[in-house]
């Protein structure tokens, strides 16, 4: 962390009142330029250098593969073993663990800005994620039941997720703007796919559990340790001690949207286009499967095929949108480039009936998560609030904007795959509609940002 923006910086003030949205005087104008100024004064960070920037990139690719891979085709596997013929249950374990990383993001958040250790404040965290996170891959390969394996699933909602969280933190903590959709760019094109290299190094070990789930644990692991271990942090052992009490926490969870109204409206983008690609993607293995005519453990092979194609297209979409919005210094038209992109592809792939099309909604699909998701995060750092004292608190925050889809989208979506039906069939047409017409709208929510192009 640069020694300049300390936590004791005399710029912060962390609890600075809300702005009035109505009538304001000259001392609430005079309050309102002065947060301004602090605000770039705290984006006036130094470049961090290649090493940094590489790292960073492999250490997000690691935790992808470790994390994203089960969701991809491991837990559909699982579920098809231990519940035959119920893919609801998916939906449901998906659900819980999205909920339990809702409730404890924040907390954790906390937790992290205020730990004063000689490793800093955030690799102590990505260290106890990444054994929580084995842990959990062991419990959901070994799991007896669907209850053991929802479990698991939570645990790898936490681990791998307290190792992500902190990771972004650390972008919060170092990123100066110049360097955000760089960076947002290449780690947006490693997360998205990550997944896609973990499917294919699982497809020759389908049939064992253990090896489905370890794989890439193995290599999430391998990653995280070497930014842990090579990218230098700071000792926050000096930096001054908030303590906190149990209602100071829980007043962590919550802010004044009027306060920081930009957040707030990338808040809600972000979230609109989560709970469209969640409701998109958890059941992916079974909606290719009824298209397709072929049981669930066959379609590893046909979804690795098709990821592997679709690398192309994250590509374009996560750098092409980094790399542009840092050079033209416009974020908002590429985040809803990416929003649009994303609807287009899901109605393609909502009415498609053979593989051929499939194939080209899925690469539509992907250059519009890669394009959406690397902007949206530059544009989140560029717009997070009270970043040296509280960074983790809004990245915490902001964490709702993707728990609560991943919570909520697959129970509602178990709900719509049966609207309409009869018997074993399932209304993926209507579900890929609804999930478009999320992602577009979260695009256009973005367009209400006031402080960043």
């Amino acid at each position: 962390m640069n020694p300049q923006h300390r936590d004791d910086d005399p710029l912060v003030t962390p609890n600075a009142a809300p702005i009035p949205t109505a009538t304001v005087d000259a001392e609430a104008l005079g309050e309102q330029a002065e947060v301004e100024r602090r605000h770039d004064a705290l984006d006036d960070l130094p470049k961090v250098d290649a090493r940094y920037i590489w790292f960073m990139v492999l250490a997000q690719f690691g935790v992808f593969m470790a994390f994203i891979t089960p969701l991809a085709i491991s837990l559909s596997i699982r579920v098809n073993e231990l519940a035959p013929g119920r893919e609801e249950v998916l939906g449901f374990i998906t659900g819980a663990g999205a909920l339990f990383v809702m409730l404890t993001a924040p907390f954790m958040g906390v937790w992290s800005d205020r730990t004063r250790t000689r490793l800093g404040r955030r690799r102590p965290f990505m260290i106890g994620g990444m054994v929580v996170g084995v842990v959990s891959l062991v419990v959901m390969a070994l799991a007896p039941n669907v209850l053991v394996l929802g479990l698991g699933w939570v645990l790898a909602q936490w681990g791998w997720g307290t190792v992500l969280g902190n990771l972004q933190n650390s972008t919060a903590d170092r990123l100066p703007e110049e360097q955000r959709g760089k960076v947002a760019g290449l780690t947006g094109f490693a997360t998205q796919v990550a997944p896609v290299f973990g499917v294919i190094l699982t497809f020759g070990v389908t049939g064992n559990a253990l090896l489905l789930f370890l794989i890439p644990g193995f290599i999430g692991v391998v990653l995280v340790t070497l930014f842990v271990t090579l990218v230098p942090e700071a000792d926050s052992r000096a930096l001054p001690k908030d303590p906190m009490t149990i209602g100071g926490l829980l007043r962590k969870y919550v802010y004044n949207p009027k306060q920081y109204p930009d957040f707030s409206w990338n808040w809600l983008g972000r979230f609109l286009f989560y709970f469209g690609l969640t409701l998109n993607t958890t059941f992916t293995a079974f909606f290719f499967a009824s298209r397709l005519g072929v049981e669930v453990t066959e379609v590893a092979g046909i979804i690795a095929t098709l990821g592997g194609v679709g690398v192309l297209a994250v590509t374009a979409g996560a750098l092409g949108g980094g790399f542009l919005s840092d050079r033209f210094r416009r974020r908002k038209v590429f985040v809803l480039g990416g929003g649009s992109l994303m609807a287009v592809g899901m109605l393609l792939v909502a009415f498609a009936t053979d593989l051929p099309l499939l194939i080209t909604g899925s690469l539509v699909v992907s250059a519009g998560i890669g394009m959406f998701s690397a902007v949206d995060q530059a544009l989140l750092l560029d717009v997070l609030p009270e970043k040296a004292t509280d960074a983790g608190r809004f990245m915490g925050i902001t964490g709702f904007a993707t728990s609560i889809p991943q919570s909520a989208a697959p129970l509602i979506a178990s709900a719509v795959l049966l609207v309409g039906v009869t018997g074993g069939e399932k209304n993926y047409t209507l579900l890929y509609v609804i999930a478009a017409a999320l992602t577009l709208l979260g695009g256009l929510v973005i367009l209400r940002i006031r402080s960043v192009r």
